[in-house]
């Protein structure tokens, strides 16, 4: 039996998770201010989210725009803080100024989060190499995903980087599932699971009336199905 691909939604509340949930998702990603791509939530909204679903929830590690971490110590009290509140699942991804990985901010952020599993978000598709930074973060523990569009632009432009990568899922540093988000759209799909992929993120597609509206489970319904098909 071929085990069940993964679907993950960003939701921004409760009412956004109970609906993801319905609608047949595996994991939440939640977060704050989609307008600034995507903060770390409040606690209190953590709190809310947990006790609406029982499905697992990873929660974003990220305070401003772009991918420099900015106040490393209020990012540090704030991954605390959701930890303190039973947060136990991650995504968090910084880069310095050159592109390369900020392996002091992880690592601060992975010693505080010590014992969750997390995934490193888009921020690799902006880096200055993509291998380099693989083999920099192989041996945090915790790192179990990779969130990537192959591309900064989205999977249209990434799609070869998605394939190719997924073709080297046994070597060093490729061992974290590569989760498919930015851009992705259902006819994406079929080349993707053909090349192995077994894990889906979608955000704006959970929404058919936009950001300012809230995640439809019907919307999600359907890539379910799309997935599971």
């Amino acid at each position: 039996m071929s085990k069940r691909a993964l679907l993950e939604v960003i939701a921004l509340d409760a009412q956004d998770a109970a609906a993801a949930q319905a609608g047949g998702a595996d994991r939440l990603e939640l977060v704050s201010d989609m307008a600034r791509d995507g903060l770390s939530p409040s606690r209190e909204t953590f709190g809310r989210v947990r006790a609406a679903v029982d499905i697992p929830l990873r929660v974003m590690l990220r305070l401003a725009d772009g991918f420099g971490a900015g106040d490393v110590d209020t990012l540090t009290g704030v991954a605390g803080g959701l930890r303190a509140e039973g947060a136990d699942e991650f995504v968090l991804g910084f880069l310095d100024a050159h592109g390369d990985p900020d392996l002091v901010t992880v690592e601060r952020l992975v010693a505080e989060i010590e014992g969750c599993r997390w995934t490193f978000h888009r921020a690799i598709d902006r880096a200055a190499d993509r291998t380099s930074l693989r083999k920099q973060l192989a041996d945090l523990p915790g790192l179990d995903t990779y969130l990537t569009a192959g591309s900064a632009s989205g999977v249209d432009d990434g799609l070869p980087v998605l394939l190719a990568e997924a073709a080297r899922r046994d070597e060093p540093g490729y061992e974290p599932r590569l989760l498919v988000g930015g851009g992705l759209r259902l006819d994406h799909l079929p080349a993707l699971r053909a090349a192995g992929l077994d894990a889906f993120h979608i955000g704006g597609a959970a929404r058919p009336g936009g950001w300012s509206a809230p995640v439809d489970a019907a919307a999600v319904r359907e890539w379910r199905e799309a997935v599971d098909g």
